[in-house]
């Protein structure tokens, strides 16, 4: 079983550890419930080294990333702004989604999901042969998510100089301070940075952020935040199989330059121009009881499945993301032991900043 940095913080807090795609993770340091509302209302923070940070570097940095994922990093012009992304394969779907930050035109970084990396690494690997890029996974980094209406004041709290480079930060940005790289990023749904740091400072920042009041929280609360922020989790809404046109995320696809022939292009526009069967939706529970995962969904248009369903604090109501035939809408029904039973299918996000928006 891996460990991160802050393994032993972890068991020093009370975190319940739990295997997570082969990283021993805390799932929650006594309250679910309670860490999801700290998030909503004040702060948590979250480890989330087990991601991967990856630096290309090289006179043909750019060009290989623009046939490597679906955006199109020719828009990146300021160092540190951030693009949300998919790497394709070449029928289309998902390798991995990502998020790149543009440093320059020949220094890009990229940060992909814990559980695909050795893949995607191999996947990087084969692509880039005759590019002049330098592909290196960034092994030693520490990733730490604070995230919250109060995120940000607290970190320029716990971490002196942060405020100075990165206090005027648009969300999608980055910045970097000595071996601190700052980015207005997160899976919540609400305000805050993910912090990259050298792994042996990770437990000393960790510890500057409790010393000001940042929660710790686990793995369990950031899966309702995502969800509840209607974010999509590879391996659920989106994969090898199933392209961005069919998990609702066409906005993270930049079909616009013709001549910008990224992998899994051929096969987007074929699917684009005969229409794609499916999307992703969301969903709320009419009555009582808990959405879960794989369960059988039938809309005014046919049949779908849930790809992830919970219990929502936020709302006080069970809801779940769904692939479902395009065109459903209104209510639908979701088979639950065995029993059908109501519900509605609204448009993602269900919350975002606090605010419930569905």
């Amino acid at each position: 079983m891996k460990h991160t940095p802050l393994y032993q913080a972890h068991i020093d807090a009370g975190g319940k550890m739990v295997d997570f795609g082969g990283w021993e993770m805390p799932l929650n340091y006594g309250s679910q419930i309670q860490e999801h509302h700290q998030v909503r209302n004040d702060v948590g923070m979250f480890d989330v080294s087990h991601m991967t940070t990856v630096d290309f570097k090289g006179a043909e940095a750019k060009n290989f990333l623009q046939t490597l994922i679906a955006n199109d990093v020719a828009k990146l012009k300021d160092a540190g702004k951030a693009l949300y992304s998919c790497m394709l394969n070449k029928t289309g779907g998902v390798v991995d989604d990502l998020i790149v930050y543009y440093q320059d035109d020949e220094y890009y970084r990229m940060v992909i999901n814990a559980g695909t990396t050795e893949k995607d690494i191999a996947w990087i690997n084969a692509q880039v042969e005759g590019f002049d890029v330098v592909v290196e996974p960034k092994l030693d980094l520490a990733m730490i998510a604070v995230q919250g209406p109060n995120a940000r004041q607290k970190v320029y709290e716990a971490i002196p100089g942060v405020e100075d480079v990165a206090g005027e930060l648009k969300p999608f940005n980055s910045a970097s301070l000595g071996g601190l790289f700052i980015a207005r990023t997160g899976y919540t749904g609400e305000d805050g940075f993910e912090i990259m740091l050298p792994e042996k400072s990770a437990e000393f920042t960790w510890k500057m952020l409790m010393g000001v009041g940042v929660k710790p929280c686990g793995l369990g609360a950031r899966d309702t935040l995502r969800l509840e922020a209607g974010m999509s989790l590879y391996g659920s809404e989106m994969n090898e199989e199933i392209s961005p046109l069919e998990a609702a995320l066409t906005w993270t696809v930049d079909l616009t330059n013709e001549d910008r022939r990224f992998v899994g292009r051929d096969a987007l526009e074929t699917l684009r121009d005969k229409g794609a069967n499916n999307t992703v939706v969301g969903l709320v529970l009419e009555g009582k009881g808990v959405i879960r995962d794989h369960q059988r969904v039938v809309t005014n248009n046919g049949e779908g499945e849930v790809t992830s369903g919970t219990f929502s604090p936020t709302m006080n109501k069970a809801i779940a993301l769904a692939s479902v035939p395009k065109g459903s809408e209104g209510l639908c029904e979701i088979e639950m032991r065995n029993k059908m039973v109501s519900a509605k299918i609204v448009k993602p996000p269900f919350v975002r900043n606090g605010k419930v928006l569905v």
